[in-house]
Parts: C-alpha cells; structure tokens; sequence
C-alpha cells in the first residue's frame, strides 16, 4: 500500500512548445505497482495554458482547485472544484487556468500513457 499527500512527490515543470505554467507529479504509477492506471497531479499556474493537442489514450480528470475551462472537440465548459471530465481517445483538448490561484486537478491515464 502506499498513502502520502500529493506533495510529497516533487513538481516537475511540463514543457511543449506552447505550454507554460504546468507542473505535473506521478503521485501513483508503474514504480508502485500499479499496471492499470497512472494517477497524475497537474497544476496550472495562474495564466497557464495546456495547449491542444490529441492523442490515442482516454483520460480522466477531476478537479480539486482553482478555476479554469477545459475544451474538447470544439466544446468548452466552465470548471472548478468537483468538476470532472473524460476525455475520450484521439480528442483534441486544451485546458487553460482563469482564475488567481492555481488550478488543481487528478488526471488518470491508462498504462499504454507515458505516466507524465
């Protein structure tokens, strides 16, 4: 078993050519054990942007703070605290934080994913 708070997994900055103001932690991963699913930590700073793009793998995301949008295949929808998306394979999706504080959110991603 493991049990930690997501803090204790060092941020490490996500970078892409349009990207900026992501950092993202492998709080639960194949290191664990665990062969079924990769559960990430993502924060986005305050203006950050995960710019679109797609790809073959579903992904489950569940916010826990902070503010911001997240589209997907040309809809966008307004999210926060308790929001959760999924994000079905080949999608073409984006997020972007709109509010002051960092905006927090668990992504799971199956194993063919790489974990960040």
């Amino acid at each position: 078993m493991k049990c930690i708070t997501f803090d204790e997994v060092p941020a490490r900055e996500l970078t892409a050519a349009t990207m900026h103001g992501v950092t993202g932690r492998v709080v639960i991963g194949k290191a664990d054990g665990a062969d079924n699913f990769c559960m990430r930590v993502i924060e986005v700073a305050k203006g950050g942007v995960i710019p679109a793009h797609r790809h073959p793998w579903e992904h489950q995301q569940f916010v826990h703070s902070g503010q911001g949008w997240v589209e997907c295949d040309g809809v966008r929808k307004n999210i926060g605290p308790g929001s959760v998306a999924f994000i079905p394979p080949n999608a073409t999706h984006q997020m972007q934080n709109t509010g002051d504080e960092p905006l927090v959110f668990i992504c799971l991603v199956p194993p063919a994913a790489p974990e960040l």
